[in-house]
């Protein structure tokens, strides 16, 4: 391919090739082969050279516990566990056309220096290596061309989706649900709003001893760059070999980042894929990527500190009302009885004193009552059951996600104590917290 070609248009249309293979087989399918190994090579393979919401799955499946079927599950780990921090890089000359159109300027204008070839990748970007007029060492990230037409397409097709499931769909709630689907994927497309809520973020942990977030470079930035600081440390391959007292203090800032902000300001980072961490002895964690975040309203904030309350409070009668209402589910239907059962698993870690491990098959065991939750509502008459709200679909994928990172650190860590701190620094009147 000649640096002077354009993304090729062949690779977006592999997007459609791969979501027919997902609809005439999906992942079980491919694992009954003769050879998992070869399926689990070829499927890596077709997403790597996707762009959007293929990829992003292709992604979550290489680390969300209970996405890809136990039989071989160390075989497509081990080959999708590679799009996690790489996926096929964009040319250099559609690099420098990015640039001029976002930036107007070439790299060597922009920068003091530019690494051509990117150090890492992601669903819809790539990252460069570079260094600011003054010295400072920064990563550039740059939007892949066709990468927005990509996505677009993917939503307009599940739209499509909904609207064959007619009365099925209604059940789930599913206009609401990609809607909100569709809301979060468009802000990821505009790094001007990343760049808002990372430094949204950066405001909310300033000081803290454990946390940081890159800093973004305003002047280096617009819709499809994001330039920031670099942030500079293992990666979580290599954390999760480090001593234990260390994923032990990684654990826990990382259980202190997730839900401080949900607690303080009813905001998430949606998105804990664990290339986004970047790790320091000591507990120290770099904070990477905040496309996918989510505000919640003011009532679902009021709601979800009073479960957060009521679970260090030990209150159980007064932690599964408020949960449930939460997520608007009724008390006493086979809907409610599995959604405090979700709930109680969810808090696990915190609702009782002392150290606690997350295991692979917990994490696991969440897509699983996931999964038993949906069926339940596909076989319900649509006066049985209630849709989840939309306002918390990425709470899901949140959840299992960032359950599944804790569990490949494989450490004790006293995640109710980090929990009640955090409460208690909720509950505080605004001018007395900090």
């Amino acid at each position: 391919m000649s640096d002077d070609a354009p993304l090729p248009r062949s690779r977006l249309a592999r997007l459609g090739k791969i979501a027919a293979l997902g609809a005439r087989s999906g992942l079980r399918r491919l694992s009954g082969q003769s050879d998992p190994a070869g399926a689990a090579e070829l499927l890596s393979e077709h997403l790597s050279g996707l762009r959007g919401l293929a990829l992003k799955l292709g992604q979550m499946a290489s680390y969300v516990d209970g996405l890809v079927p136990e039989e071989g599950r160390a075989t497509y780990e081990a080959a999708l566990a590679r799009l996690r921090d790489q996926a096929a890089s964009m040319p250099a000359a559609a690099v420098r056309r990015v640039l001029a159109r976002e930036l107007g300027g070439t790299p060597e204008e922009l920068f003091q220096t530019f690494e051509a070839r990117p150090f890492a990748s992601a669903s819809i970007g790539q990252v460069h290596r570079a260094t600011l007029a003054d010295g400072r060492l920064v990563a550039v990230k740059i939007q892949y061309e066709g990468v927005e037409q990509a996505v677009q397409s993917d939503l307009a097709n599940s739209k499509l989706l909904g609207a064959l499931l007619g009365p099925v769909g209604s059940k789930f709630g599913l206009a609401d649900q990609l809607a909100e689907l569709r809301a979060r994927f468009l802000e990821e497309l505009d790094y001007r709003h990343e760049a808002a809520a990372q430094l949204r973020f950066q405001l909310l942990f300033a000081g803290d001893p454990w946390l940081r977030v890159p800093t973004v470079i305003p002047e280096r930035s617009a819709q499809r760059v994001l330039t920031t600081t670099l942030a500079t440390g293992l990666s979580f391959d290599q954390a999760l070999r480090a001593p234990e007292a260390d994923r032990r203090a990684w654990a826990e800032s990382l259980f202190r980042f997730v839900f401080g902000s949900v607690l303080w300001e009813g905001v998430l980072n949606a998105d804990p894929h664990p290339g986004n961490y970047i790790f320091e002895p000591g507990g120290v964690v770099h904070v990477l990527d905040f496309g996918c975040t989510r505000q919640l309203s003011p009532e679902k904030l009021r709601v979800t500190r009073r479960v957060h309350q009521a679970c260090v409070a030990r209150d159980d009668a007064a932690f599964l009302q408020h949960a449930l209402e939460l997520v608007e589910m009724r008390p006493g239907t086979p809907q409610g009885a599995l959604a405090e059962d979700y709930v109680r698993a969810c808090f696990a870690p915190v609702l009782r004193p002392g150290p606690y491990t997350f295991t692979r098959e917990f994490a696991a065991g969440l897509v699983a009552k996931l999964r038993a939750q949906a069926k339940l509502v596909a076989l319900s008459k649509a006066s049985e059951v209630r849709p989840l709200p939309a306002e918390l679909l990425f709470f899901n994928r949140l959840q299992v996600g960032f359950y599944s990172v804790l569990a490949r650190l494989d450490v004790a860590a006293d995640y109710d104590a980090v929990h009640a701190d955090l409460v208690r620094r909720a509950s505080r009147p605004a001018s007395d917290a900090g």
